[in-house]
């Protein structure tokens, strides 16, 4: 089973630069051992299980509450039974057509 998870997570009363508060997200998810990418507008982990991806999204709750009295996210899954090493072979998947495209 693969469970991709794209989500961003920030306190919305910390002004205007967040970057402090995501990189303790991000170290934690670092920390857990599961496959994630960084991008300008989220992160997007992959597990083995819905209850693993969901116990990210707790314990990045947790990463920020204690500093934060309102805090945001939003969340998208992807979840498919059959396959896994989805975070890189998707993204592979469209570039060697884009390969085919410009030959």
């Amino acid at each position: 089973m693969s469970v991709l998870l794209e989500f961003s997570m920030f306190p919305t009363d910390k002004g205007g630069s967040v970057s402090p508060y995501v990189s303790k997200v991000i170290k934690m998810i670092r920390d857990s051992g599961v496959s994630y990418k960084l991008t300008a507008m989220g992160t997007i982990i992959e597990t083995e299980t819905l209850p693993e991806a969901l116990r990210i999204i707790q314990n990045a709750y947790n990463e920020l509450e204690p500093d934060s009295s309102r805090i945001y996210s939003s969340i998208k899954m992807d979840i498919r039974k059959s396959q896994t090493g989805r975070l890189e072979g998707k993204v592979n998947s469209v570039e060697e057509k884009i390969g085919k495209i410009n030959k």
